[in-house]
């Protein structure tokens, strides 16, 4: 098998934000909300100035190591957790919740393009150490974004009754799920190969943190991939104080409220922050705390506290008191020695609310990278398109705009009827003239007459066009299931597809062929296509 990729701006897809494409372009107007240019990140002065915040490197190497017991052995992995332990190491991180089975496409991406620019780092920089890794967020608690995966056009969801954070959840009874993809994939080169990856994480471990843990290291450990698993009292103790002063003084609301005004002015605000941004958590609930007077109480349990029983809580299981977004990169950021985070759209335009609260507090904030998206154009789609004479990157345009465009390309007659509104505007322009040395009034009669007649022969190109599609139904038909099949329900296909149909086809490959060809700091979007 071969490939080649092709790289086309972020602003030709139609599916990214104008916050995200100004950030990007390195718009004036937002420099003030992130500390590293993302045109021109300057790693060595990025280095320098986080050698500058230290973190508790003990606590990092003897929480990780506790997390992985009991997995298989990975030398890199084990290396690259020992070598957090020195002063020389860093990482590059992502974050994501555990999506059962890795969820969407793009977790992928995210996970190799981590991976690649640690390796990028050092080779660039061999006198430090770097390492990739992969920040769950567990304590999320929005089970219906997290229960699904779609699979050749079908979609297996998780029915769980469970409550609370979705990383703490049993994974007892996704025997359905797994045999439903079983069923799915049988026969396909690399079906048993996956399969046996998965089952090995979703029927031997306890919790849905603990099988992506698994499988993620199952898949990504070879790469040197760390996983780390924020929810640990060892980590919420390290944060204690910034807990303390969030209950007690509010002091992140304020600070990203005034990021947040100042952004709303010119683009959407990703997220708004509350009086108090933590939750109370609990094996089966995740729910907000709230000040009440001399109260603070948690929403829709019966649980309050008074400031003196409250700082006894905080103190004896700080586990319990989970951030929410505001938060939760100040948490990421305290853990980890980081360089740079790598995100997708939303979790960028958040993190741009953050750094007046990450100044205030004296945490590092990251270099902010978009996280690679691609589009993955297999052998079959790519012959069809060939034969069609439309490129890959056609595709991004609306289904009607591509056909339309395919139609009128292939047709020996100028659909659009250019030339006769071009000798219609010629002849009323002819007219003008005579009409106004009769009657001024006559002029605006001639250009409404000009408007109506222009505007009839749009109909009849319209109709011409309906007329082409009809001789051409079958390319049209054609474009139509590629249309969708690449682009299903007019999303990007990384936000609607699974990961598992792609490794049954491809094996290792579909990794080794993506680490390849992106480019974790090309900053454009990626187009793959399997030529032979």
């Amino acid at each position: 098998m071969s490939f080649r990729s092709q790289n086309i701006p972020y602003s030709r897809t139609g599916h990214f934000t104008s916050l995200v494409l100004d950030y990007l372009s390195g718009t004036p107007d937002l420099k003030s909300f992130y500390r590293y240019d993302p045109q021109n990140l300057d790693f060595q002065k990025i280095i320098d100035e986080r050698k500058s915040n230290p973190i508790d490197r003990e606590l990092l190497t003897r929480e990780l190591e506790k997390q992985y017991e009991g997995l298989p052995q990975s030398r890199i992995v084990t290396e690259r957790i020992r070598s957090l332990g020195t002063d020389n190491t860093f990482t590059v991180c992502t974050a994501h919740q555990p999506n059962l089975f890795t969820g969407y496409l793009y977790f992928v991406y995210k996970l190799i393009q981590t991976i690649r620019l640690a390796d990028q780092l050092r080779a660039g920089f061999p006198q430090y150490q770097f390492v990739p890794v992969y920040y769950m967020g567990s304590e999320d608690a929005d089970l219906e974004e997290l229960n699904r995966i779609h699979l050749d056009g079908k979609t297996i969801v998780w029915n769980t009754r469970q409550k609370g954070a979705v990383g703490r959840m049993s994974t007892a009874g996704l025997e359905i799920q797994l045999d439903q993809i079983r069923a799915a994939v049988t026969g396909q080169p690399y079906a048993d190969q996956i399969l046996e990856i998965l089952e090995g994480a979703y029927r031997s471990q306890p919790t849905l943190q603990q099988a992506t843990l698994a499988l993620v290291h199952a898949l990504f450990g070879p790469l040197g991939l760390v996983v780390l698993i924020a929810d640990s009292p060892g980590f919420k103790k390290q944060i204690a104080p910034l807990l303390h002063a969030e209950l007690f003084r509010s002091v992140s609301a304020p600070l990203v409220r005034e990021a947040a005004n100042r952004l709303s002015a010119r683009y959407k605000v990703q997220a708004n922050p509350r009086e108090i941004n933590l939750f109370y958590l609990q094996d089966q609930s995740r729910e907000r705390i709230v000040r009440s007077g001399d109260l603070w109480e948690v929403l829709n349990t019966g649980i309050s506290w008074d400031r003196t029983r409250l700082e006894q809580e905080l103190e004896a299981h700080p586990e319990r008191f989970s951030p929410n977004v505001i938060l939760r990169g100040v948490l990421q950021e305290s853990i980890l020695p980081n360089l740079a985070f790598i995100g997708g759209g939303g979790e960028l335009s958040y993190w741009l609310e953050l750094r007046g609260l990450f100044d205030h507090l004296g945490v590092s904030y990251p270099a902010l990278i978009l996280r690679n998206s691609v589009l993955w154009v297999d052998r079959d789609s790519n012959q069809k398109l060939e034969q069609l004479g439309i490129a890959p990157a056609d595709l991004f345009a609306g289904t009607e705009e591509v056909v339309a465009g395919f139609v009128t390309t292939h047709s020996q007659t100028d659909l659009s009827l250019t030339a006769s509104k071009s000798a219609l505007d010629r002849i009323f322009s002819g007219l003008e003239e005579p009409a106004s040395g009769i009657d001024p009034s006559l002029l605006e009669s001639v250009r409404a007459h000009r408007t109506r007649a222009l505007h009839q022969v749009d109909r009849i190109a319209e109709k011409f066009l309906r007329a082409q599609k009809k001789k051409m139904e079958i390319q049209v038909a054609r474009i139509r299931a590629l249309k969708e099949k690449l682009f299903p329900g007019a999303s990007l296909q990384e936000r609607k597809e699974n990961f598992i149909p792609f490794y049954c086809r491809y094996g290792p490959l579909f990794f080794d062929t993506l680490y390849q060809e992106l480019d974790p700091l090309i900053g454009q979007f990626t187009i793959i296509t399997e030529t032979s």
